[in-house]
């Protein structure tokens, strides 16, 4: 799925799949804004996976002292840095968020919301350690996937999306069960409630699992402080 966003879905139309999100999804999209700012001081740096185009990065720059987005996209990259312009606190980079260069313990709060998790195609274990391993002890881990109770409205965005050719025709035969698979390749799944503790279980963390709006999971763990 990396390969998918950096080659096909990037730039103006992945802009193009939320400028014609339906008001219900609209209002799933500023919750997770929301939610976050919520959990972020201003004296944070921010780190986000999967920044696309800078979309919820911005924001977020609104309230942290430093915001970092990362993306394996070029194109949503250059509009990202368009967008923000000369004066954002956001730095926008070309970076695989499984082997980051960035420093242990880099940033106060690592991010990464609409279900990066299982979009982004990689093993979700090794995306969290290395998440783990850039947030400073004591930071904190904010992901999150899609509610159950979200499908209806995630299917008719997707289905508007193969309307418009952004993504390939809806497979039905494939789609189902939190997972939404389209004839091009395009498939992303939902983590469940207890797959999500049972990965930060794996790594030595406890989780907070919330479910926020109707819409989204979010799991939120704290990196140990050193003894």
């Amino acid at each position: 799925m990396t390969s998918y966003y950096s080659e096909r879905l990037s730039g103006g139309r992945l802009q193009r799949c939320y400028e014609l999100a339906s008001p219900r999804v609209q209002q799933y999209l500023e919750s997770e804004i929301q939610y976050l700012l919520e959990r972020i001081g201003p004296d944070d740096t921010v780190l986000e996976l999967g920044c696309g185009y800078g979309r919820v990065a911005l924001r977020l720059a609104e309230r942290a002292r430093r915001v970092v987005g990362v993306d394996v996209a070029e194109e949503s990259l250059a509009l990202a840095r368009v967008v923000a312009g000369p004066d954002a606190r956001c730095e926008f980079l070309s970076m695989d968020a499984l082997h980051m260069s960035f420093a242990d313990g880099s940033f106060d709060v690592v991010v990464c919301i609409q279900n990066g998790i299982c979009a982004f195609g990689v093993c979700q274990s090794e995306l969290m350690r290395e998440a783990l391993r850039v947030v400073s002890p004591g930071g904190r881990l904010i992901f999150s996937t899609y509610s159950d109770a979200f499908w209806a409205d995630r299917l008719s965005w997707f289905e508007s999306q193969a309307s418009e050719g952004l993504v390939g025709p809806i497979d039905y035969a494939a789609t189902g069960d939190g997972v939404i698979a389209c004839s091009d390749g395009f498939r992303s799944g939902t983590a469940t409630r207890s797959e999500l503790e049972e990965l930060c279980d794996e790594l030595g963390v406890t989780a907070t699992i919330t479910e926020v709006d109707g819409s989204s999971l979010f799991c939120e763990a704290s990196k140990p402080c050193a003894t």
